[in-house]
């Protein structure tokens, strides 16, 4: 095992010198250096075509060379690097880079705040939510550019899971906040590099991942070394963003600033509909993955905790009150709404 993980990460640190997106540079050309919180498949769909798309329309005046997980730094080291601007830019959640703000704990997966990924763009939009995050990052001399949403959550386990007595002690890869939520029903979490989950799950040092939905496990191997899809959701979506150091940010001109934002708002639309169908799709297609179910009765133990750890996070300070009281406005109003955007207990 340490053979191996010895050989990953070596195999990692070999091709950062081969970016994702590494175009001919001009001697007046602007270079950022990019990294992106996932491996090179998934970047392929989460990162590359916004960035290639931004390069292409730069042309001469700027070019963005982007990296995967852990090629130029470890994700946990992600915010440091791009704090000292080792780094330029940042594509990740806040939770996983270890930003050091009152928001970090909600970045990835919130636990149940969320059921649909149109839910982000929302509340970050008309919510009050980008305000804050602008406002937090601001203070740690990062830039914060754009939030958007990504997949749902869900358990791929090697073991089926019928019942939340299933979760008990199964040594799961997920988000850290996602994990200190999810341990008071018997689950491990544990921290691993993410280009070493594969093996981890091969060698029985993993019984699962929550760290994605479906499509993430088919497109980056996971579905090939797991045996079956919990249907239940710990989210429903991701949150996400794009990040600078503020220095950079703040000498690029207007519209190469602009360019970039409307990039990083495509690259949330590519997913919006990426995401969306390629989670109905597999549920329904895939070939790799049997899906099991925990009764909806059961699983309200679950949502109940949630609204618990919720009103926990909240005691810890003022700005984290201020978010779960977003989270949990919009989760009434949607509730009144009623169909499409909510139409049961959840």
């Amino acid at each position: 095992m340490t053979t191996r993980r010895k050989f990953l990460t070596t195999a990692a640190a070999g091709a950062a010198a081969v970016p994702l997106a590494a175009p001919a540079i001009a001697q007046s050309t602007i270079t950022w250096r990019m990294q992106t919180y996932a491996g090179s498949a998934l970047a392929a769909h989460v990162a590359k075509p916004a960035i290639d798309m931004f390069n292409k329309i730069a042309g001469d005046r700027m070019q963005i060379e982007l990296y995967s997980a852990d090629q130029l730094v470890p994700t946990g080291e992600l915010f440091r690097a791009l704090q000292r601007g080792t780094i330029d830019a940042v594509q990740s959640d806040d939770d996983s880079m270890a930003s050091p703000t009152e928001v970090t704990v909600f970045g990835g997966y919130f636990p149940l705040t969320l059921r649909y990924s149109l839910d982000v763009p929302v509340l970050f939009n008309q919510y009050g939510l980008k305000e804050i995050w602008e406002e937090e990052y601001a203070k740690v001399g990062v830039k914060h550019v754009s939030a958007g949403s990504w997949d749902p959550c869900h358990f791929a386990t090697k073991e089926p899971i019928h019942s939340l007595a299933d979760l008990e002690g199964k040594r799961i890869f997920t988000f850290p906040t996602a994990g200190r939520f999810l341990t008071q029903f018997g689950v491990v979490p544990v921290n691993l590099p993410w280009e070493d989950i594969e093996v981890a799950l091969q060698t029985g040092e993993l019984d699962g991942v929550a760290w994605s939905g479906i499509t993430e496990d088919y497109t980056v191997g996971w579905a090939d070394v797991t045996n079956y899809f919990l249907t239940n959701n710990i989210s429903g979506a991701w949150i996400g963003h794009f990040f600078a150091n503020m220095e950079k940010w703040n000498d690029l001109p207007e519209d190469l600033q602009t360019l970039f934002e409307v990039c990083c708002d495509q690259s949330h639309y590519y997913r919006q509909w990426w995401y969306w169908g390629g989670e109905a799709d597999l549920r329904v297609n895939g070939d790799k993955l049997e899906l099991t179910s925990i009764p909806d009765a059961e699983w309200a133990q679950v949502e109940e905790a949630a609204e618990k750890f919720w009103d926990e996070i909240a005691s810890e300070s003022e700005t984290k009150a201020r978010v779960v009281e977003i989270f949990k406005r919009y989760n009434a109003d949607m509730r009144k709404a009623g169909r499409p955007y909510r139409y049961d207990s959840a």
